[in-house]
């Protein structure tokens, strides 16, 4: 059975959700399952933005197939290439053979890549700030390299000043009946979904999503319709200000993160006992993870969020503990920078973390790594816990 929205009277959500992912791109956890939003204006001429992925590529199919009500689909807008959001363009090329596709140079390259297609008689190649008139509607079409592929462009229709964003502006989850980001519970439904989504998928490219924002700044947006998650129609300077400070890897709030590898509980030990003294000295936001037990997507979203990090770990083999590596080489692809940072070591016979925890921070950009190296032999002593007092005031004053 189809499942079309209503979002106006020409507009309408074709899109669909996968409740039976586990991991996005096959690599970050989505509990909540994943949507892939796709949209349909029908003016005098009729617009498709975007197809699916081929998970759901029927239902989507036979949502346009309802939603035209037996007229041609004369258009199709392609935004981004990622197979998540392009799968079913060979099907409409197919089911439609009189649309016509819209893209920028590098859209049709990618078509080819993927599909082996050759679609010069169907392409409408467009530039930065050309515009498609489909009767009532002008359409504008803005490029946006980089967010976070390099074909990436948005669709602003100039006259209802709604905004199509591609993956900008998405989030992690299926959408729960509730279409619009103002049906949810915002601070504790949506925004850790959506600060996780751009921390993960696009967070390295910020120079690029602020060369985007100021795009956007020029114009007038009431509604701002992403590839991933609810619509967003109310409130948008609360979530440009929330992708403006990301961007420029600015911390949203002030607080800590603490995750730690260990082996056998010592290590941990030192960062609970971190965790509580921090907290007896007024410190309200601490977050502590367990990077064994916590996929790095998630830290990694939380080390956006806060302005200070401690970074606690046992010495493996010489090395950083595997899964501590992990989560920093995460933050160093993704381009963390700007934080005040917390190194304590742990090593029986030769340790070695804390040095090359160091090293790898030193390559991310504007880390200020506190002055106190800790280092645990074994097991925690009297000694260990007044230098973690010490450790204490440095992060408070930071």
């Amino acid at each position: 059975m189809y499942n079309i929205r209503k979002i106006t009277d020409d507009l309408f959500y074709i899109g669909a959700n996968d409740r039976r992912i586990t991991r996005f791109e096959n690599q970050h956890p989505v509990p909540n399952g994943m949507s892939y939003n796709s949209y349909l204006l029908l003016d005098e001429k009729t617009v498709l933005l975007d197809t699916v992925d081929k998970a759901v590529g029927e239902l989507f199919l036979e949502n346009l197939h309802v939603a035209l009500n037996g007229r041609e689909l004369d258009t199709m807008i392609i935004q981004h290439m990622e197979p998540d959001h392009c799968a079913l363009i060979p099907r409409i090329l197919e089911l439609y053979p009189r649309v016509k596709v819209v893209g920028n140079q590098k859209t049709f390259g990618m078509i080819q890549q993927f599909f082996g297609l050759d679609l010069a008689e169907r392409a409408m190649v467009i530039k930065e700030g050309d515009t498609l008139n489909t009767g009532a509607h002008t359409l504008r079409f803005l490029m946006a390299p980089m967010v976070h592929w390099p074909e990436v462009m948005v669709t602003y229709d100039e006259t209802s000043k709604r905004l199509f964003t591609a993956d900008a502006f998405g989030a992690f989850g299926a959408v729960n009946g509730n279409l619009y980001a103002d049906e949810y519970n915002v601070d504790f439904d949506l925004l850790p979904e959506a600060r996780r989504y751009y921390t993960n998928i696009v967070g390295k490219y910020g120079r690029q999503v602020l060369a985007l924002l100021e795009k956007i700044a020029k114009l007038e947006v009431e509604m701002i319709l992403p590839l991933h998650g609810p619509i967003l129609r109310q409130d948008l300077h609360y979530y440009i200000e929330k992708y403006s400070k990301w961007a420029s890897y600015t911390p949203e709030e002030k607080g800590i993160v603490i995750a730690y590898g260990s082996i056998y509980g010592n290590t941990e030990k030192a960062a609970e006992l971190l965790a509580a003294k921090l907290a007896d000295r007024g410190e309200k936001n601490i977050v502590v993870y367990d990077v064994s037990a916590w996929h790095p997507s998630y830290i990694l979203s939380e080390c956006f969020r806060f302005d200070r990090l401690v970074f606690a770990c046992s010495t493996y083999n010489t090395e950083i503990f595997p899964s501590m590596e992990m989560l920093l080489l995460e933050l160093k692809g993704h381009n963390m920078q700007n934080r005040a940072v917390a190194v304590i070591e742990n090593g029986s016979w030769a340790p070695q973390s804390g040095k090359k925890m160091r090293e790898l921070l030193g390559q991310m950009k504007d880390m200020r790594v506190l002055e106190s190296e800790i280092s645990i032999k074994s097991a925690m002593t009297t000694a260990d816990a007044e230098a973690l007092d010490a450790l204490v005031e440095l992060i408070v004053a930071a």
